[in-house]
């Protein structure tokens, strides 16, 4: 492990979505009621809240500013006798008439016409599901230091954070084990007009093969960042893709400022984000500040990791494993490769006590997924 003083620091921000809910528990059918905060803002539908914290120094302070944006947000709601609902998968809703596109007019009307499109490709009821989103990204002075060979900076940047990306990608798996947190869903979700609660096959649905995916695998070339920007591009003028946002991977590599394919090819890689986190019911935010912690521990873990040649056949894979973690009962050779990717973070943040106090937690959480696998196959056979 490096001894650089800036080996923990990093920038750190979190998007939060949760829809609005009436008093009986019901999607709001009001309209947006936070203005043009560019804090509080909306996701697909005008009743689906996005909280965004500003860019942040440490994790500690974005989960204390996503706090100060939920409390405001809260307030507000509260003055409208309205609630957030703080599970990933959505309460009962008659139709999709309850799901009202988020009105975005005049400069922003764009952003309509995208969520009138995703419509068309996949229904409505497919974007309440929500979640939380984990943007990083590393020290600048950190990335001088790893630049041994005085590469051009920017060149270099933009190849770490892409060899990170392919290395998260065949990751993100681990982190929908630790943070899956929705197994439960209504009825509605299935047909229009059906209640009741209903126990799925998934300890996450938006992760799972239900969830959030596109109606491809899209396959995208990571030998350089304008390769993997070319790939994508690719997909949107065939038309398999309307715009570089409607790629469905749990991993994104985003630009500073408007995020558009356009500027990140122009100017480059400035933060990596993790999209699979499950808003979590048992935490008043809807995260584990200890998960979010555990993440910045992988990618630093993973940093340490050789490169490899991301072949289609291993995106395939990929894709497979976080699918294949999102259920209830997992394949057991993922939870034992978990603990063994855990047991190597061990040794690595050895002399990390913080560290090996959330590699603990996460694997208490592991082994207890193991036992749960082996009552529910003793009493199957």
């Amino acid at each position: 492990m490096t001894t650089s003083k800036y080996y923990y620091s990093g920038k750190f921000g979190l998007e939060r979505e949760t829809l609005r809910v009436d008093s009986h528990g019901k999607l709001a059918d009001t309209p947006h009621p936070f203005g043009n905060d560019e804090h509080i803002t909306r996701d697909f539908c005008e009743n689906q809240i996005e909280l965004v914290t500003p860019v942040c120094s440490s994790i500690k302070e974005a989960v204390a500013s996503l706090a100060e944006l939920d409390a405001k947000a809260r307030k507000i709601l509260d003055d409208n006798n309205e609630s957030i609902w703080l599970y990933s998968n959505p309460p009962h809703f008659d139709s999709e008439a309850d799901i009202p596109i988020a009105d975005f007019t005049g400069d922003h009307s764009s952003k309509r016409a995208y969520r009138e499109v995703l419509e068309q490709k996949y229904g409505k009821k497919l974007m309440l599901f929500s979640g939380i989103h984990f943007n990083f990204s590393f020290d600048e002075e950190f990335i001088r230091e790893l630049n041994t060979d005085g590469q051009d900076f920017h060149s270099f940047r933009d190849s770490l954070y892409l060899r990170l990306y392919k290395q998260l990608m065949a990751h993100s798996w681990l982190l929908v084990l630790l943070t899956a947190a929705s197994p439960y869903y209504d009825a509605s979700l299935d047909k229009d007009g059906k209640s009741g609660i209903i126990m799925s096959e998934y300890s996450s649905l938006r992760n799972s093969s239900r969830g959030y995916w596109n109606k491809f695998l899209p396959i995208l070339d990571h030998r350089s960042l304008r390769s993997f920007t070319g790939s994508i591009k690719k997909h949107i003028v065939t038309g398999s893709l309307y715009s570089a946002s409607e790629l469905y991977l749990p991993i994104r590599l985003k630009p500073k400022g408007v995020n558009s394919l356009e500027n990140l090819a122009s100017n480059g890689v400035d933060h990596i984000e993790l999209r699979m986190f499950d808003l979590d019911p048992s935490a008043p935010l809807g995260i584990d500040i200890r998960n979010l912690e555990f993440a910045h521990l992988l990618i630093l873990y993973l940093l340490s990791l050789p490169d490899f040649d991301f072949t289609p056949e291993l995106q395939e894979k990929a894709v497979a494993k976080h699918k294949n973690a999102a259920l209830l009962e997992p394949d057991i050779k993922l939870l034992e490769r978990g603990e063994h990717i855990i047991d190597n973070m061990y040794e690595y943040f050895a002399e990390n006590e913080s560290a090996s106090e959330i590699l603990s937690f996460q694997k208490q959480k592991l082994n207890g997924r193991k036992v749960c696998n082996s009552i529910v196959n003793n009493i199957s056979e």
